[in-house]
């Protein structure tokens, strides 16, 4: 059965209503797939014949035992799913489902409930409408122990010894702290309400916006926050400590936009010193990639007891108030410990991930691919391009060529973790393609209005960007997506012609790219086959230089 407790919170809760006016997580060193990755990354039977419009969830957490009790209420889009399948991690457990009254049954299988809603037959019966139910749960949730790089909840102290908790679970799933349908592929279509019940000593911070707040019984204190965009499941995220508020108003490409800033209380004066970034980092991305997608819920940051994540429009800060990377410069150019990385980054989720989701985690290159340029799209806006170039090619250290960025599909698998930076590099190889700065800003901005909050295949990204450029790049995407090679630009000199060709490609691969003859610049067409130019007199006979904003290789042939 559920707790009572919470039904009795509840109840009070709408009594008070009546009287008050209202980095992710790798996931990729598995090899085999069980029956339950399937079962987590794929849109099985149990999933395909119900699609969430909202969730409402209720939580109280226990910061001495480390549990946490609640309820989600799923609003959901009936079109006769008989078997449901819902998702809670263990240890965590459900008590109770009801709908419309009815307590329902359930087996457990492993992460997976199954919920018998309806005999088989029944479903051609069934006209198509909107359904709720309510999963009540309990449990002493797994605790991440390097978040944001393992998941799960976050139970630590502050500097003045005061209760500091969190959630950390992209990758690992929103399912490791309540019931829901994780999968990237269906989000809440009509947004999220978050009830945390807390200690009146502490403050909770979600998604969204405040929508109330009003004491219960035995001291505690309800914050109810609510989000109306459609939101993926892992950025429902609780934030409880001893915070402090200040805000400001952007005027963005749509108008006011309000930006909030929730601190603990002793760290005011650092976060109004280095937020000056966050106004800089909108100004930037909405000219590359237009209007901050989420104006009705507005933005955030949030400080966080760990570095950071892109928690839709509550963005999570830990980056101690300071430049670059926990101070460092990813780059080595200098150029990184000119602006807040995790400001930066993060927000550029909000684009890239909370705005276009991949549907599979296996295609998160999307995300963190978009969202690593983002950062040489900041650095190029306020620095200027060559400062954008210098940070982008400095960012190639980071990269292994372990595996590739696409990763296998329906199995909660992603791929290489250059996904970030060769990605990166990818798309600043397809900006030179473009040759036009102007014709890129395009495809970013056309990116985010015509998928504006929708789930997407890497296949309809890569498709899009290359109809939109009016260029085919479909070999490009399968070199540097779907391989671990490096192109390498072979060349070789007699006399005044140079032959080149492509080697360590892929079959067909054509990519052109510029290269310098002496103080001549030009473009070539290489392809896996020998091809030679002549050139002139002015000729030095020796010079080849491949552009920098490439990401390849270059070797002479001395035969």
């Amino acid at each position: 059965m559920h707790k009572p407790s919470i039904k009795l919170l509840l109840a009070f809760s709408i009594l008070q209503c009546a009287i008050l006016p209202s980095f992710a997580q790798p996931l990729g060193k598995k090899t085999e797939f069980t029956h339950a990755d399937t079962l987590r990354g794929s849109n099985g039977p149990g999933r395909i014949r119900w699609d969430v419009l909202h969730y409402e969830i209720t939580v109280k957490p226990n910061y001495t035992a480390k549990t946490i009790e609640g309820s989600n209420t799923i609003t959901y889009m009936d079109s006769g799913v008989t078997r449901m399948q819902l998702d809670l991690q263990e240890p965590m457990i459900i008590d109770s489902i009801v709908k419309n009254g009815k307590v329902y049954d359930f087996t457990r299988e492993g992460n997976v409930y199954w919920v018998q809603l309806r005999d088989e037959n029944d479903r051609f019966r069934l006209k198509v409408g909107k359904a709720a139910l309510t999963v009540y749960f309990h449990g002493k949730p797994r605790e991440a122990i390097r978040p944001p790089w393992d998941g799960g909840w976050i139970w630590k102290k502050d500097m003045n010894n005061n209760p500091w908790m969190s959630v950390a679970c992209q990758g690992l799933g929103a399912s490791v702290w309540y019931p829901c349908k994780d999968i990237q592929s269906d989000e809440p279509d009509n947004g999220a309400i978050l009830h945390m019940i807390v200690p009146d000593s502490l403050v909770a911070v979600g998604n969204g916006r405040l929508k109330e707040q009003h004491a219960l019984p035995g001291g505690n204190t309800m914050y109810t926050w609510e989000v109306k965009s459609a939101i993926n499941n892992y950025c429902i995220i609780p934030y409880i400590g001893k915070y402090v508020h200040f805000s400001e108003v952007f005027d963005g490409k749509k108008g006011n936009l309000d930006m909030d800033y929730w601190v603990l209380d002793y760290n005011l004066d650092k976060a109004k010193k280095q937020f000056t970034d966050a106004p800089r980092m909108m100004k930037a991305f909405e000219y590359w990639f237009g209007p901050y997608p989420f104006y009705q819920d507005g933005y955030k940051l949030v400080e966080s007891p760990h570095l950071g994540m892109e928690h839709q429009s509550a963005t999570a800060y830990g980056n101690k108030f300071q430049n670059g990377y926990l101070g460092s410069d990813l780059s080595g150019s200098g150029w990184g410990l000119k602006w807040d990385f995790i400001i930066v980054h993060e927000s550029g989720h909000e684009w890239f991930a909370n705005n276009i989701t991949s549907k599979d985690i296996a295609d998160m290159w999307v995300h963190e691919g978009f969202t690593n340029y983002s950062e040489t799209l900041f650095t190029d806006y306020y620095y200027g391009t060559d400062a954008g170039n210098e940070y982008l090619v400095g960012e190639r250290r980071n990269i292994s060529n372990d595996k590739p960025i696409v990763g296998p599909y329906g199995v909660n698998q992603e791929g290489s973790g250059d996904m970030y930076a060769k990605a990166g590099n990818m798309l600043h190889i397809i900006r030179q393609l473009v040759k036009s700065d102007k014709k890129f800003r395009k495809i970013l901005t056309g990116l985010n209005k015509d998928f504006y909050q929708q789930t997407v295949t890497g296949a309809q990204v890569e498709n899009y960007i290359s109809r939109k450029a009016g260029i085919d790049l479909s070999k490009v995407f399968d070199q540097y997506l779907r391989t671990i090679m490096v192109p390498v630009l072979e060349y070789k000199i007699e006399n005044k012609a140079v032959s080149f060709r492509w080697d360590s490609t892929i079959a067909q691969f054509n990519m052109p790219i510029k290269v310098s003859f002496g103080k001549k610049e030009q473009w070539i067409k290489p392809t896996p086959e020998w091809q030679t130019l002549q050139l002139g007199d002015w000729y030095d006979g020796n010079t080849f230089i491949a552009n920098k904003n490439f990401y390849i290789r270059v070797r002479r042939d001395n035969q």
